[in-house]
């Protein structure tokens, strides 16, 4: 043997072998925890078209033999890991499964041993072969393809990304871990494959060879033409400049005399250069194969060959180095040494990062089914029960439901308000001639609700001065509210209106005296208009707890299952809420039976607010009816100022001259005039009580009993029914809801563990999503725990 190939396809540095051992055997952890579907780890893949000597190399650089049988190809990745060792040889075959029978990617490769560990190299063949039909046919026990030496008919798949797994070792072995991918294919036979294998096989192989850290192990054929082999074309698209490619001539023996030279233009890295050279090795021929020579004498006829073979014998001391398997070996061997050792401080980074970005994705999941679901979901309820509790008693936040319903219950509130009766206290002949401003006494009570004028004159008297527009006593200035009470309001209601009414009713009364039924009859008529608003405000409310409810099931079951617990749970709360409104209409209702009939023992307000209207309406009829007297009254009590000029201190600069004195007005004569009757106790204010009584008394009486008697009812009635809504509808969900819960989706029964199982269960799309990251987290882990166990 030459210089150049003493080493029998070992390598010779024992500092490099030291070294790439340590590298290869941590790749090979790393490979097994199946991260390289996460992480680009350094790895050698063989490609080459079909036929271009691929399995000769394999077998020269392995010591193996691969199977050989006629239409017989690789239809899966070979993946081979070698080491030297003094131990005698063995060869331990393994399945390793990133995909399932689906095709689809496991969340965590699965290896599994396939038979024993083989001592003896003839038995490599067949054990290889009946493992490539174990990952061609997925769905059948492994144990099937064992024993069984027939191939099958008509396998599962035709090519598969799963792979066989090969770890030798011996002391003819050298340190080296590669991938041997299929061959690419030119075309497709009618009898054998189909026309989608041509694709699968160059995806297959540009998934290994397009990641940066993949070394291409190129084989080219020297019988065939450079240009028509489709493996350099891949190579150099996905390596345009050629700096992990390492090209390997093979079948040199079958070059054409005379074309030898086309292919030494490789050897000396004119021809497609590539930064680690091309390489040359000489394979067993055909009658090689058949003589079943050893792989020593395989190993020694190539030295033969390349060292009296010319022209690759006269090759200068340079290139010859670049010829023989053990060379290439070497070679190899360094290069993806040096790669290991280079990738090692940004595979830690990229595994760091890849482990939080995976947690952080995991995290992002709805919470993971617990093992026992009926807890978790008792668990569940009593927590959102409780915060409808809360919410129910009040939050204090903008956007809680108490805050809600406020400003529906105050709309109810002036929706009342405004059914109050517009009594006038003039004829209906004066209707837009005489005007009513609102009572002083109402505006400090109640302030000015639905745009209120004050209209208040602070003059003396009981009224201020007349305005153009007719603001009234209900403290608007429209004698139409048919836009808050739903219903005609019938306009004013005139004094001589009152009056007659009152004079229609009277049956066996005393002169002078009518009966209740009036007022009776006014207090229905406003008592009759309260069932709208009522109505409105309690649909108002239910409407918003339905809402607000909804919101919290949403809350607190949405990340629950696949959301079969949140669309029960909305149907229950949906339904408990109905009933709530049921039991809060029937409180209105009977409300509004209760007012059907007039009753307080409020008698200290009704009493003042009589008083106060009775004095209300009769001082704005006063002041129709008597107005110049009263203004007449009002000018002779007002102080009157006396000129400085005309004064007993007037200016020395002008003669003294006493004040005229004006005569006896008429307001001034009344009073002399009484005053001669002897009535000297008599003012200015008494005058208007000598004027003849009202005719009009008795309906300012009745007008100031309903409009009394509607201040005291309008609130009472006001509060029942927000404090009846309140109890029966708003309060009301918290009451037996945990109850109404369990009864309903039954989880208090005997099902109740298996009805708590299927609610809990995820979608089976979040579920894979879920197991593919716990995997990749699993596998990530895995390999960063094997990086911790290394000290470069």
């Amino acid at each position: 043997m030459s210089s150049t190939g003493e080493n029998n396809g070992t390598p010779t540095n024992p500092m490099l072998s030291q070294g790439s051992r340590q590298m290869l055997d941590l790749i090979n952890r790393l490979h097994s925890t199946g991260v390289q579907t996460d992480i680009d780890l350094p790895q050698i893949a063989v490609i080459g078209s079909q036929s271009a000597g691929k399995s000769s190399l394999i077998e020269s650089i392995s010591g193996i033999t691969l199977p050989r049988a006629a239409g017989t190809c690789t239809r899966c990745p070979t993946e081979c890991r070698l080491s030297h060792s003094n131990s005698p040889w063995q060869c331990v075959v393994s399945l390793r499964f990133i995909t399932n029978e689906r095709g689809q990617a496991l969340g965590e490769a699965r290896t599994e041993l396939f038979g024993p560990t083989i001592t003896d190299k003839a038995e490599v063949e067949g054990r290889i072969r009946r493992a490539q039909r174990a990952i061609l046919n997925p769905s059948k026990p492994r144990s099937d393809f064992l024993e069984a030496d027939e191939d099958v008919a008509n396998p599962e798949l035709s090519f598969s990304n799963n792979c066989v797994t090969l770890q030798i070792s011996g002391p003819d072995i050298a340190d080296l871990s590669f991938c041997d991918l299929p061959g690419l294919i030119a075309s497709v036979s009618s009898s054998k494959g189909n026309s989608n294998d041509i694709a699968l096989v160059e995806n297959l192989v540009t998934a290994y060879i397009k990641k940066p850290s993949c070394i291409i192990l190129l084989t080219v054929a020297c019988e065939t033409d450079f240009e028509n082999q489709g493996a350099q074309t891949l190579a150099k698209r996905y390596d345009p400049e050629g700096k992990r490619t390492i090209g390997v001539l093979t079948k040199p023996d079958r070059i054409p005399t005379g074309e030898e030279v086309n292919w030494l233009s490789f050897i000396r890295n004119e021809r497609e250069p590539l930064e680690n050279n091309w390489y040359c090795v000489k394979q067993p021929s055909s009658s090689d194969l058949k003589q079943k020579i050893t792989w020593q004498d395989a190993r020694r006829r190539e030295d033969e060959f390349f060292s009296m073979t010319a022209p690759w014998s006269e090759l200068d001391t340079v290139h010859q180095k670049y010829l023989r398997t053990a060379n290439l070996v070497e070679r190899l061997s360094s290069v993806l040494s040096e790669l290991i050792i280079k990738r090692l401080p940004q595979i830690q980074d990229e595994l760091e990062k890849a482990i939080a970005e995976t947690r952080l994705a995991l995290n992002s999941l709805h919470k993971e089914p617990s093992n026992d679901p009926l807890n978790e979901i008792v668990t569940l309820l009593h927590i959102f029960t409780n915060d409808v509790a809360k919410h129910v008693e009040g939050v204090p936040h903008k956007a809680g439901l108490l805050q809600a319903i406020r400003p529906a219950q105050e709309r109810f509130r002036r929706g009342i308000r405004v059914t109050a009766p517009k009594f006038r206290p003039y004829e209906r002949v004066y209707v837009g001639h005489r005007h009513l401003l609102k009572p002083k006494f109402l505006s400090n009570e109640e302030g000015n609700d639905d745009d209120e004028g004050s209209g208040i004159d602070d003059s003396p008297g009981f009224i201020g001065s007349a305005r153009s527009d007719d603001t009234d006593d209900d403290g608007d200035t429209d004698d139409n509210d048919d836009d808050l009470t739903g219903q005609g309001q019938g306009g004013i209601i005139c004094i001589d209106e009152v009056l007659e009414m009152a004079q229609d009713a009277r049956t066996r009364e005393l002169p002078g005296n009518y009966p209740f039924v009036v007022q009776e009859l006014y207090i229905k008529e406003f008592t009759n208009k309260w069932h709208l608003p009522s109505q409105s405000l309690v649909t108002t409310v239910h409407t918003l707890v339905m809402e607000h409810c909804k919101k919290l099931v949403t809350k607190h079951c949405n990340h629950f299952g696949q959301g079969t617990l949140e669309q029960r749970v909305k149907a229950i709360i949906q339904k408990h809420v109905n009933e709530c409104l049921q039991r809060a209409e029937e409180r209105i209702e009977w409300q509004l039976k209760l007012e059907e009939r007039p009753f307080t023992l409020n008698s200290h307000y009704f009493s003042d607010y009589k008083d106060k209207f009775f004095a209300y309406y009769k001082g704005s009829r006063r002041k129709d009816e008597e107005g110049d007297l009263m203004e007449l009254i009002h000018n002779f009590i007002k102080p009157k100022p006396m000129p400085v000029s005309e004064g007993p201190f007037a200016s020395n600069n002008r003669l003294y001259r006493e004040p005229s004195v004006p005569g006896p007005t008429g307001v001034g004569k009344v009073l002399a005039g009484l005053a001669e009757m002897g009535l000297t106790q008599v003012k200015a204010e008494d005058i208007p009580k000598l004027l003849p009584p009202d005719k009009m008394q008795p309906a300012l009486h009745i007008m100031s009993d309903v409009r009394a008697y509607f201040q005291v009812a309008y609130k009472r009635f006001s509060d029942n029914i927000c404090l009846a809504i309140d109890f029966e509808l708003v309060r009301g969900v918290e009451r037996n809801l945990i109850t109404a819960l369990y009864a309903t989706l039954g989880i208090n029964g005997p099902d109740g563990p298996r009805i708590c199982k299927e609610l809990a269960q995820e979608s089976p799309h979040l579920a894979d999503r879920r197991a593919d990251l716990k995997g990749k987290l699993q596998r990530l882990l895995s390999a960063s725990s094997e990086l911790l166990l290394v000290s470069v």
